[in-house]
């Protein structure tokens, strides 16, 4: 099992509607093969960042198996138009 951090950062102003677009894009990644739980949270400090938490079976359950595949293509046109920029990185529990 691992996690998949990403930090969004996203344009100012459009918070409202992109917590409005991951309501849609949220049922997208659900469904994928490897996919165990999510959270996204919001930043009190900076209020145009936000964090992703997902939880996967494995690195390429995300790399592969959602990443490539065409479910991604709507996961990116509902969000990614959002993002000023965003980092990914996954971590494994070492104890």
């Amino acid at each position: 099992m691992i996690l998949e951090i990403a930090i969004l950062n996203v344009h100012d102003g459009q918070q409202a509607a992109y917590e409005d677009a991951f309501r849609q894009a949220e049922l997208i990644i659900m469904a994928s093969p490897g996919y165990i739980s999510h959270e996204l949270q919001h930043s009190i400090e900076n209020p145009t960042r936000y964090v992703l938490l997902v939880t996967w079976e494995s690195v390429t359950a995300h790399e592969v198996g959602f990443r490539q595949s065409a479910a991604y293509q709507g996961w990116k046109r509902l969000l990614h138009g959002f993002y000023e920029s965003f980092s990914v990185e996954h971590y494994q529990v070492v104890r």
